[in-house]
């Protein structure tokens, strides 16, 4: 099977089953993005424009929470792929959920519908995200070379969908270019955009999986027998059960607020990986070479967690930032506040091809600690240039230069290509044989928890407060990156030949 997957080189190199899930990806990140260009300016716009007419703190903390429960629920989408349906089967099901839940925002039924669809959205991509991503991994064999080359170019497929999205989706909100709406936001038009993209991608994902994919992908690599499967019945009743306590309780005293609810999300973010962490170290199916990678893993799940804390910020803070601070034209050219949105996308697919061609031919490259350092470094960086604007024109001055959030942009996308392709191979190359998809799903735990983090923190932000709030960050980010730097042969000796 490994010989047949060394001469599979029908799509650019690469196996041909990779085109089906470049593409499935493609759609859902249009689908996912293209929602969340405009999903903040929808919650706090007033009802007058179009919008919910929430505060803005409020709905910069729903959004922030909001990915985080997107990729916390990828510990349930990856342990169904490993114990239930198989990853193809589980990456469908999510799908399917993913476009009811877009369907759900393009109706124009207030908060109730956005509440929906967010519960659709986020169980939907757990049960995708992960699987696609694991099933990346399984189209090449554990010493091919090409492996972190595609998964460069499955990130590429990603961007591809995202780049478009904050474009297409803003112009359906705005009327399709022909003032449909008079001049006000149509968000719910734009929401429904990305739902008939999710579709394309669930009618390519089943044509080209019967034909390229695997058959093991239709079945789980740890089957769950019936004696198994009740104690994780009974202890998924017993959580049911402690939340409903706790939320009861919050009810009892007038505190059920979604502040709090967020609060108690953010608890829960960042205490399961932490669980999940030890459940592996002392898991009697782990061996002792794989017990080693695991620890290895450590540090590079923290770091991806700081990461991600400031890459993730585009559609909150930096959303925020384009809209109240940031001049909306260049020339004549006149843009909307969502379109920054393509800017991370559009850069990693420019960064892309010369960073495949760097490890295509960089023999002594550095090794993934060593990469991850380097992330951290130009992600604290990005954060650091954003409070150069404030710092030069004061932060009463008014509008500044979009080139600001364009440059920012780019050095942090230098950073995600450190980061990003790497974490998803290494994290394929040092994930347990028994909890392989689970071990995919703590990769997207760094975003969740990273996320959770940001509900929390994004309270501070505010044009007054942009200087310390950037620069903090942003030295937090670099100081950790260059600690990292000290421990590289270390943590690429716990990693077992693992490059």
């Amino acid at each position: 099977m490994s010989k047949q997957k060394d001469i599979d080189t029908a799509f650019f190199g690469q196996p041909r089953g990779l085109s089906t899930l470049f593409f499935t990806e493609m759609w859902e990140r249009f689908s996912y993005y293209g929602m969340r260009a405009i999903l903040l300016f929808y919650m706090y716009y007033a009802v007058t424009k179009g919008g919910l007419g929430m505060g803005e703190t409020t709905a910069a903390s729903i959004m922030s929470i909001y990915g985080s429960l997107v990729y916390l629920s990828g510990v349930v989408g990856g342990w169904l792929s490993d114990r239930v349906w198989g990853p193809r089967r589980t990456v469908f099901i999510g799908g399917v959920l993913i476009m009811f839940g877009h369907i759900a925002l393009s109706l124009p039924f207030g908060v109730s519908a956005l509440y929906v669809s967010i519960a659709l959205i986020v169980a939907g991509t757990g049960l995708l995200k992960p699987n696609v991503s694991e099933m990346v991994g399984g189209l090449y064999s554990e010493n091919d070379r090409r492996r972190d080359s595609g998964f460069s170019m499955f990130v590429f497929g990603i961007n591809l969908g995202a780049a478009v999205a904050p474009w297409a989706v803003p112009w359906a909100a705005n009327g399709f270019g022909m003032n449909l709406f008079h001049g006000e936001m149509n968000f719910h038009a734009g929401f429904s955009l990305a739902a008939i993209g999710m579709f394309f991608g669930l009618v390519q994902y089943v044509i080209g999986g019967r034909k390229y994919l695997s058959k093991d992908s239709l079945y789980p690599d740890d089957p769950i027998d019936k004696e198994s499967l009740r104690p994780v019945m009974i202890w998924t009743l017993v959580g049911i059960v402690v939340l409903a306590v706790v939320l009861g309780l919050l009810a009892a005293v007038g505190q059920l607020n979604i502040t709090n609810v967020i609060t108690i999300i953010t608890i829960i973010a960042i205490a399961l990986p932490v669980y999940y962490f030890i459940m592996m170290l002392n898991s009697k199916k782990v061996t002792k070479e794989e017990h080693s990678r695991v620890l290895a893993y450590i540090p590079l799940f923290i770091a991806a967690v700081i990461f991600w804390a400031i890459e993730e910020s585009g559609s909150v803070v930096l959303a925020l930032f384009a809209e109240q601070r940031t001049i909306l034209h260049i020339g004549s050219w006149h843009f909307a506040a969502a379109n920054f949105q393509t800017l991370n996308p559009l850069f990693i697919m420019i960064l892309t091809p010369v960073f495949v061609s760097l490890w295509d031919h960089w023999k002594s490259q550095p090794s993934a600690p060593g990469k991850f350092a380097a992330g951290l470094v130009f992600a604290g960086l990005s954060y650091a240039f954003m409070a150069l604007p404030a710092l030069i024109h004061g932060t009463t001055a008014g509008r500044v230069s979009p080139f600001w959030l364009v440059g920012s942009w780019f050095i942090v996308e230098i950073g995600e290509m450190l980061i990003s392709p790497i974490g998803l191979s290494v994290t394929t190359r040092l994930a347990p044989k028994a909890f392989k998809s689970q071990m995919m799903s703590m990769w997207f735990l760094a975003d969740a928890a990273a996320q959770a983090v940001n509900a929390q923190i994004v309270k501070f932000y505010s044009s007054a407060t942009e200087v310390s709030y950037f620069l903090t960050i942003g030295i937090v980010s670099i100081v950790f990156g260059v600690i990292l730097m000290f421990f590289v042969k270390r943590i690429h000796r716990l990693m077992g030949g693992v490059d």
